[in-house]
Formats: structure tokens, sequence, C-alpha cells
């Protein structure tokens, strides 16, 4: 049955476009496109039963698979639907059941030797995260409170403002400079940046807990009334107002995010810190390292699905027939020298699925450097233990995209991750980038070497 749906299903790479995946329709709509399944059940049973309009993503793949359910012997849906609520608890359940888990989770399909401690375990199973394993995080907003009181500072906050604050004014300037792009469309452009709202560290409101039960003697039962508080919580906001001061994201995960529809940008406390941010380090070091990152997301709204939503948020073409061409070509360009790495043999890149993030990595990068530089206020950068300026930014680059997968999990990566293998968010963006060669004094014949007219520069 898996099989069957998973064949009708759209791609990582078809799941990418806007264009493609906003469908709003109704429940009667809904009903007639994608007859076979109990949508009005469905939603009742989600909570959702007032609910008049829902969003299709996969338009063409919901009539088969309605079909496929409707097609479906009782006694297989049933199945099915036990596996899932064993397999969803694996990781909660006694030795034989998480046993169970990670050797098909983990160790079969990554590689993955051994479970990971248990201590580290029972943290991941409160706050969520990074996991390397299947478990979900419970009270992760309340874990969040804990941990930017240890770690996460006012003074660093400020800091990274500070730095944010240099990043938007030098992706203002870049973009007043472009020249590429018609005063037409750099109009737009500049009007969508002056949209963006960046949070950083934590959410200004705490996530209110006191309704949940927790029990001793009751860890799956913990977990699913976690996930309920959770859904409830989403559900009780959908006729309100947006939120623009709602996380998606909480304090100690280590990642960041753009949301495209509101144009806002968050660093978590987590990301936060070394190797990406240090408040006592060489400024060419943080530039180089959380510079880059936040210079990715705010890249994100102009990269080739992000540039399709307007400055009020709207799907819409604000963009020059002449101009669009232009940036196509030049991504077309990048794709393909992404495509050209073979990260594991046999295993290439796709940069239909990776575009957006490699766009982000290359007008990041770029955008950090000219911060770091507008940093310096007109005055050299020092010299320290012998490297300039410029070469210090790049390290640091280099260093903060630094880690080790094994084959499994790299060849899982490339087929179902957006973001390309850090090794090449490295190699894949700095070649493209005049500054690199000129800190390094790079020739043609060194490695990663690229003609002028081979190198790549979008924003």
């Amino acid at each position: 049955m898996e099989t069957r749906i998973a064949s009708v299903s759209w791609s990582k790479a078809e799941e990418r476009d806007p264009n493609k995946t906003y469908n709003p329709l109704t429940i009667s709509e809904l009903e007639a496109f994608a007859p076979g399944f109990p949508w009005k059940q469905f939603l009742t049973e989600a909570l959702l039963a007032s609910t008049e309009q829902v969003i299709v993503l996969e338009k063409s793949a919901f009539p088969k698979i309605a079909a496929i359910f409707a097609a479906t012997p009782i006694a297989t849906l049933q199945a099915w639907l036990a596996l899932a609520i064993v397999d969803n608890a694996g990781f909660y359940l006694s030795k034989p059941f998480a046993d169970a888990d990670f050797q098909f989770r983990r160790k079969t399909l990554f590689g993955q030797p051994k479970r990971s401690a248990r201590w580290k375990r029972a943290i991941y199973a409160v706050s969520g995260g990074d996991c390397s394993e299947e478990c979900f995080g419970t009270m992760g907003w309340a874990v969040g409170q804990l941990y930017v009181e240890r770690y996460f500072s006012p003074e660093t906050k400020a800091k990274v403002e500070a730095l944010v604050a240099n990043l938007k004014a030098a992706f203002r300037a870049r973009l007043e400079h472009l020249d590429w792009i018609s005063p037409e469309t750099k109009a737009e452009a500049l009007k969508k940046l002056e949209t963006y709202l960046i949070k950083v560290g934590y959410p200004k409101k705490p996530r209110d807990y006191s309704n949940l039960a927790i029990r001793d003697d009751d860890l799956v039962g913990d977990v699913r009334r976690a996930a309920e508080a959770d859904w409830a919580f989403e559900v009780g906001r959908l006729q309100k107002p947006v939120d623009r001061d709602d996380w998606v994201m909480t304090p100690q995960t280590d990642d960041a995010w753009n949301g495209p529809a509101l144009r806002d940008i968050a660093f978590p406390a987590a990301i936060l810190q070394a190797p990406y941010f240090d408040p006592a380090a060489d400024p060419a070091v943080n530039y180089g390292g959380i510079g880059a990152i936040i210079g990715h997301e705010m890249i994100h709204g102009f990269d080739d699905q992000g540039r399709k939503i307007d400055a009020a948020g709207v799907l819409r073409d604000w963009w020059t027939q002449e101009d669009a061409s232009i940036f196509e070509t030049r991504a077309a360009m990048l794709g393909a020298q992404f495509a050209a790495f073979e990260p594991v043999p046999g295993s290439h890149i796709n940069p239909q699925l990776t575009m957006d993030e490699n766009i982000a990595d290359l007008g990041g990068l770029v955008i950090a450097l000219d911060a770091y530089h507008l940093s310096l206020q007109g005055a050299p950068a020092p010299v320290i233990d012998g490297y300039t300026g410029d070469q210090r930014f790049f390290l640091a680059y280099a260093q903060s995209c630094r880690g080790k997968l094994r084959d499994e999990a790299l060849r899982d990566q490339l087929v179902s991750d957006y973001h390309s293998p850090r090794r090449f968010r490295v190699d894949g963006v700095v070649p493209n980038i005049d500054a690199w060669y000129q800190a390094f004094d790079v020739k043609p014949g060194d490695k990663l070497y690229l003609s002028p007219d081979k190198r790549v520069a979008i924003w």
C-alpha cells in the first residue's frame, strides 16, 4: 500500500514550487476532486470540522491517493494503522520495540552502528531538536526557556542583532548596485527586504504547559498528550490574526529558518554558539560563520522559489520577463556546477532538489563578506596569526560547514534533503566568489579554480 502511494506522489524536487503547491479548495471541491476518502470525517477527527478551505499541495496526486485508500481492503488499512501507531511509539516503548525501531530506522537506513547514549535520548525526547533517532520533542518550548537562561545572555543577543543590522544594510546596498535587474524589479526587491522581520534567540512569549498532564508511569501517554496539546494550540489559532512574533523552531534548535509568506527570519539561540558565533571572537570569524547563515536566510526570500512571493507575502510574479530570464540562466549555471559533484560513487547532487539552498549559500556568503567589510568602517582589517581578514572569513565559513556522514546517510541526503552535503556547500560556493581568489591567490590549475566566465553571481 505504501509503495502504491509513493508511486503516485510527487518527488521532493516537485514539492518545491509554490506555484504548483498552492491549490486552495473548499471541502466540497476537495470531496469532488478526490473522491473515495472520507474527508469530512478526517477533518472532524483532526479538530478541523469548521474548516471551510484547505490548501492541497500535491494536487495531481490527491485523486490517485484517495483512490488507493478506497480500493485497499479494510484489513490492510487496519494493519497499516496499527503499524503506524507502534512505529511512531517505538522509540518510547520497551527494549524489544525500541531495538527494532533502531535496527530499521537508524542502522539499516543510515548506517548508525549503535544507539545514542540514554541521557541523550532522554533529552531529545523532552526537548526535540537534532535527534539521532526517531524521536519527537514533547515540551521543547519549556526546555528552550531553560536553555536561554543558561546559554544565551542579553549581551550576546545585542551583538547578534548588531551583526544582523549590518547584514541587512549590506544586502540593501548590494541590491541597489546590482547591474542585471531593471529599476522596476529592483524597487520591488528593496521593498520586500524592508518588510523582513528578523528574530534572534527566542520568542517573546513563553508557551503555556499548565494544562499538560505528565505522568511518571506513562511515557507513551505523555508523548501523545504533548502532541495533542501542540495540535490544539495550532488549531486554536486558525481563525485568529496572524501572530508575527510566533516561532517555528525552539531556542535550543541548531538551525534557522525563513518564512516566505510572513517574510520572517529567525535564528534560535542554539545556532548562535561556536563555531557559528562567539561574542568574544574576531569579527571576521563571526561574519564567516553566523554571518553567512544570516545572509543565507535573507537570500531565501530571493531564491528560485522565494522570488515568486512579493513584499506582502503574496504569490505573485513581480519580475520583468527579461530579469526573470537572466535569473533563470544564472541559476541554471549554478545548478550545472553542483550536478557535477558526486559525493558518493554513482550518486550526484540533484540541482533541482537543492537549487534554493545552493543559491542561498552563495548569496549569503557574498552578503556576509560585504557586511564584514562594512563593519570595519573604512579601517584596514588586522592580520592575525598571519591571516588577513578575508582569509579568516573564508576559513571560518569552511569550519562552520564541517561535519561527518556515513555513506548510507549521505545517499539518503542526496535524494531527500534540500541542502547539498556539507563539503559541497563550501567547494560549490567559494569558487564563484572573486574575493576568495584574491584572498588565497588562487590561480589557474589550482583545485576548485573556475575561470571568470564560469563563475556565477546572482545576488
